[in-house]
């Protein structure tokens, strides 16, 4: 009876993982490697490159046919990830290593033609994938194991080639050192400034920043109309600094998006929420993900559980911003493809900024627009009315004159005067989110932004009649939508949570439905 090699790797589908078995079996036919169970093309190629890094790492395999089968065969696999386990199987189907031990472990990696293992992308899912399988120990390149060693609860091994990670299976021959293969420079985004910036430094823009802190509070979208110089993108990059630290779950999730889209991850987990900042001349691929063999996620989802700021919205073509709509509500975005469809958590939290108009001077004071009326309404009727309502708070910013100065250095310099600092907003964020929190413990939501509307509107959660009249009267004219009646109140809890109280008034309901319609 012929001896089938058997081990297992992981096949990744979006953010999710499936383990795979590797099976191989050598036959007396003519020399050849048999690849079947859905590979797509870079897979397909592995069987050229296993038998190179064989023979020139000093273990070549079988001379007869070999088949090796990628099991469950139904499952689409991609990707060159798959090399270490095939040649391991193989391997183990002819005796060379210990059948039993390769048969335990999860193998990762890519062979070079020289028999070195290169480190691959999306390890860190990969190994969270076989730890939720049940699975005990894996075998990565040396370049990973410092990221796979983030996950915990799993056994890492790490090993510079083939012939090293044949010999710990218990292949006998001899060690030969050589040089591990280090990690390729990644393709990251600029990098920032050296220290986080600092809410202190914007002058003169208290309704901005209080909408900027009533949105870190309750994971609020947010959209920003003002002329050029009005601190727009200055308050964007500040929005970050306010939201708290990540817990473990996040900050491993985040991490496993970088790890998916070939960016650095390090060896240690970041604790802070990320920002991204594309182009307007992003595609809706960019935007949400895709990819016609591997699927990628795109910025919305390298933004989740941080913030997704489109500096100039109008200038970003209509469908990428229409993208947007669905995974702002469910928080996932799924990428369908012929044969698979892949799904990634999208819970961002959506900075939009714009000018009035295309020249940017339109209600400036003192500035001179030069766009007839319907180019300034062509301009902002890019950003659709459904993503808009979608959009919890709405404000507009002007330019910083000199009063505005002038009264912040009178405030700084009264008896007592301080400047709001980040690190001082953000403990209000984080009283605010922990009040939050414990109303919603016994239900599936943490942040207000989550809540559906009939729970808000629920007799015992709803505020008095009083409260709600300015909010009443608005749904009656037209002036806001179910939905945006909705948010109002979401916004509104947020306000609340803001200033220790434990229901909604009246002052907080106007505030929110100011937040809701100020531009």
């Amino acid at each position: 009876m012929r001896v089938v090699g058997r081990t297992r790797a992981v096949a990744l589908l979006g953010l999710s993982g499936a383990i795979v078995e590797v099976e191989a079996d050598i036959s007396a036919q003519l020399p050849k490697i048999v690849l079947i169970g859905l590979p797509d093309t870079a897979l397909q190629q592995a069987t050229h490159r296993v038998r190179a890094a064989a023979a020139n790492a000093g273990i070549p395999l079988s001379p007869m046919a070999i088949t090796v089968n990628l099991s469950p065969a139904s499952l689409p696999k991609h990707g060159s990830g798959f090399d270490l386990a095939i040649a391991l199987a193989c391997l183990a189907a002819a005796g060379d290593v210990g059948g039993a031990s390769v048969g335990r472990v999860v193998h990762i990696g890519e062979l070079a033609l020289d028999g070195r293992l290169r480190p691959v992308a999306g390890v860190l899912p990969a190994v969270i994938a076989a730890r939720r399988a049940g699975c005990d120990t894996v075998m990565v390149p040396s370049a990973n194991v410092a990221e796979a060693a983030l996950v915990p609860g799993i056994r890492v091994l790490g090993m510079p080639g083939l012939r090293d990670a044949a010999i710990w299976h218990g292949g006998n021959f001899e060690p030969i050192p050589i040089e591990p293969i280090e990690p390729a420079p990644t393709v990251a985004a600029p990098a920032g400034p050296a220290h986080e910036p600092d809410i202190a430094d914007v002058v003169g823009q208290d309704a901005a920043l209080f909408a900027l802190q009533v949105a870190a509070a309750g994971g609020h979208h947010a959209f920003l109309l003002g002329p050029p110089g009005a601190g727009k993108t200055m308050l964007a990059d500040r929005l970050p600094g306010l939201l708290p630290d990540l817990d473990e779950q996040a900050a491993l999730e985040v991490s496993s998006i970088r790890s998916l889209s070939g960016l650095g991850v390090g060896s240690a987990l970041s604790n802070r929420p990320p920002i991204e900042s594309p182009h307007h001349t992003a595609t809706a691929a960019a935007m949400v993900g895709g990819g016609s063999a591997v699927i990628r996620p795109g910025a919305a989802v390298r933004a989740g559980h941080g913030v997704l700021f489109l500096d100039e919205a109008p200038e970003f073509q209509t469908a990428v911003l229409d993208a947007l709509r669905q995974p702002l509500e469910s928080g996932v975005i799924s990428i369908h493809r012929a044969n698979a469809v892949a799904h990634f958590p999208a819970r961002f939290q959506l900075l939009l900024a714009a000018n009035p108009c295309p020249c940017g001077q339109f209600g400036v004071e003192g500035g001179d627009c030069t766009c007839p009326p319907n180019a300034r309404r062509r301009y902002l009727a890019r950003l659709s009315g459904p993503l808009l309502d979608r959009i919890d708070i709405q404000l507009r910013v002007q330019r910083v004159t000199s009063t505005h100065l002038a009264m912040a250095e009178q405030r700084a310099g009264e008896p007592g005067g301080t400047v709001l600092t980040t690190a001082a907003a953000r403990r209000l964020v984080e009283q605010a989110r922990a009040s939050a929190a414990e109303r919603l413990s016994t239900t599936p939501w943490a942040l207000n932004n989550e809540v559906p509307g009939e729970w808000l509107r629920a007799r015992v959660r709803r505020p008095g009649t009083q409260a709600l009249a300015a909010l009443d009267r608005a749904l009656e004219r037209g002036g806001v939508t179910m939905r945006g009646y909705d948010r109002v109140l979401r916004v509104a809890w947020s306000i609340a949570d803001i200033e220790g109280a434990t229901m909604p008034g009246a002052e907080h309901i106007a505030q929110a439905l100011y937040l809701r319609r100020g531009i």
